[in-house]
């Protein structure tokens, strides 16, 4: 049986918004329920309390990051939403079995690994026309 819509409703609001200072009083708002209760339903839906799920969904984003960019840890930490270094480097550790930096140097890019014409790359890499309305909605 699918979890009920107003967990589901929590569950994608973290999903989009888990760089945004975001945390279970915010999730159960969504659900519409307190916290307490909440954290017990979602925990019985998903296997999981939310904020371990939201905390997930964080650190999967950072491996993605980096993965695919350069840019420092301390700014990944920070665009994924959490605010401790220390404590995003102990998280991601348990959850990777290393420290960001190792799993950096693991994981290359997928652009050293495979040869990617360079047309191709210029044809993706180029900006997409956007109109207003959707640049309002996309920030």
């Amino acid at each position: 049986m699918p979890p009920a819509r107003h967990l589901q409703r929590a569950k994608d609001l973290a999903d989009a918004h888990y760089a945004e200072p975001l945390g279970v009083t915010e999730m159960a708002a969504a659900a519409g329920l307190s916290r307490a209760h909440f954290s017990r339903e979602f925990r019985l839906a998903f296997g999981e309390s939310p904020h371990v799920y939201l905390l997930t969904r964080r650190l999967e984003r950072a491996a993605a990051l980096l993965r695919n960019t350069d840019r420092p840890v301390a700014e990944i930490c920070l665009a994924v939403g959490l605010q401790s270094l220390g404590s995003f480097t102990t998280s991601f550790t348990r959850m990777y079995g290393m420290p960001p930096v190792a799993y950096r140097a693991k994981n290359p890019p997928a652009a050293n690994r495979a040869r990617i014409p360079a047309c191709v790359l210029r044809a993706y890499e180029r900006p997409q026309h956007r109109t207003y309305r959707e640049e309002g909605r996309a920030g």
